[in-house]
């Protein structure tokens, strides 16, 4: 081998080994485009519980890119380092060192805005991966089955209650004001400027006080709940609706029904969460279920 090739050999072994040690939770396939300079991000707004909540429920349903610390897109590690750093509180880049400072918490005293790391590869003991707690089993993080970031909870998932290895915590106890027993996406806290996600079009109705109304025919009469006849439509399917997205579906506490049509020789499976009351009860998880769930879902009334 030449001087100029071996030169050239390890410098692209070098860039390989930089790429491997930047991000805890690589995906099989590296993106096309990558960005591997660490962004560190802007102090926006304070250290403080509801600055945080804003902007967990803002970025629910950001891309997932590996390498990427946001505003825009986000690793594992580059979600936390994002979070963390906008309040001003440095963190280290990589979620294997992140879980190397802080205080170190056992699982049952878990609180708000904790980091939870975990081991997902091989070596039952490489902290390759990362997530916010929330509370009640509840936690955020870039995942990359669900290529985006997303609400899990350890006590539902096998898989992450197995792999679960330290817990930390980096928010000062001052900070942790209790923000009530409501979802964290039903809350309402104070401002905290972060950079709008541009989000899908939705589809919804021109007089956005009214639901759209569903005829069902007589035959499916008795999907109409006596609990009320609001509901968010997630979509219609030609056939049943594929399994992980009730599953997904489910793992929100949320409860869904089918109503089955047939259009000539096809079969629909319009796929309705709830039943609610009112529409303001079905508005407030309208805007979970977008984030979470489908970007186009819009309230129906079965009638």
């Amino acid at each position: 081998m030449s001087y100029n090739n071996t030169m050239r050999y390890i410098k692209n072994l070098t860039l390989l080994t930089t790429i491997a040690i930047i991000s805890g939770c690589t995906p099989d396939k590296f993106p096309k485009h990558p960005h591997y300079e660490i962004n560190k991000p802007d102090v926006t707004c304070t250290p403080c519980r509801a600055n945080l909540d804003k902007m967990v429920k803002q970025l629910q349903g950001s891309p997932y890119v590996w390498a990427e610390e946001g505003p825009d897109y986000f690793d594992c590690s580059g979600l936390t380092y994002y979070l963390y750093g906008s309040m001003g509180i440095e963190l280290p880049r990589t979620a294997r060192e992140q879980a190397k400072v802080g205080k170190k918490v056992a699982f049952k005293d878990l609180k708000y805005g904790d980091l939870l790391f975990f081991a997902t590869s091989k070596n039952r003991h490489r902290i390759t991966h990362v997530g916010m707690y929330l509370g009640n089993g509840w936690f955020t993080h870039a995942s990359t089955t669900k290529s985006k970031v997303v609400y899990s909870n350890i006590y539902k998932s096998r898989y992450f209650k197995s792999r679960l290895r330290v817990c930390r915590r980096y928010l000062p106890d001052e900070c942790r004001a209790d923000l009530g027993q409501k979802p964290i996406w039903q809350q309402t806290p104070t401002k905290c400027k972060t950079k709008p996600i541009q989000a899908k079009p939705i589809i919804q109705p021109k007089d956005k006080k009214k639901a759209i109304v569903i005829q069902t025919p007589m035959s499916d009469i008795e999907h109409i709940s006596k609990d009320g006849t609001y509901y968010i439509q997630v979509g219609s399917f030609s056939g049943k609706p594929r399994y992980s997205l009730l599953k997904e579906i489910k793992s929100l506490n949320l409860n869904y029904k089918l109503i089955k049509f047939d259009i000539g020789k096809k079969h629909i499976n319009k796929l309705l969460i709830g039943p609610y009351k009112t529409h303001n009860q079905a508005q407030k998880v309208l805007q979970e279920v977008r984030n979470s769930i489908e970007s186009s879902a819009f309230i129906a009334e079965i009638r």
